[in-house]
């Protein structure tokens, strides 16, 4: 008799056992991946999911989110006045800014005119330094790359001269 129990005892230990391995976790793609034991495997399959075997699966939760810090109507108009700038305030600003890129305009025009010069269409006059033909040829790249650069700030601040308007 003792046998029997011990015998029911183990295989219902076993049957829980299987059961509890039967149970699927899907991994399916697209943003964002689902990892989910909710669909069957014909879902699944339509789905493109993949069984996920043997891998421990670790469960986050997500975190609350913070109260906000007042939700009175007074608060928020005080918010909303703050962020509010006068007129006159910010045509000064616009007419800084403004001045501020026009100089940064000129001084990078200007750089950019005395490295033409220099560079001379690609062939800039020799160095004394320079002995060694490839000394000479990564100049010459380096002065090209730089011409590049400072093309491409001038289009910048002239790009953003145009989004401050006149």
């Amino acid at each position: 008799m003792i046998r029997w129990s011990l015998l029911g005892g183990i295989a219902s230990t076993l049957v829980a056992t299987a059961m509890a391995q039967q149970v699927q976790v899907y991994r399916c793609p697209g943003p964002p991946v689902l990892y989910t034991d909710a669909l069957t495997p014909a879902e699944a399959r339509d789905k493109g999911c993949r069984t996920i075997e043997g891998a421990p699966i670790t469960v986050l939760q997500a975190p609350r989110p913070r109260p906000a810090a007042s939700t009175s109507p007074a608060a928020a108009a005080a918010r909303a006045s703050d962020t509010k700038v006068d007129p006159a305030s910010q045509r000064q600003r616009d007419s800084d800014a403004r001045r501020i890129l026009e100089e940064e305009l000129k001084r990078e025009e200007e750089k950019l005119a005395a490295l033409k010069r220099e560079y001379n269409n690609g062939e800039p006059e020799r160095l004394g330094s320079e002995r060694n033909y490839q000394t000479y040829l990564d100049r010459v790249s380096s002065m090209k790359a730089s011409i590049t650069r400072i093309e491409s700030d001038v289009a910048a601040i002239k790009r953003e001269l145009a989004k401050i308007g006149p």
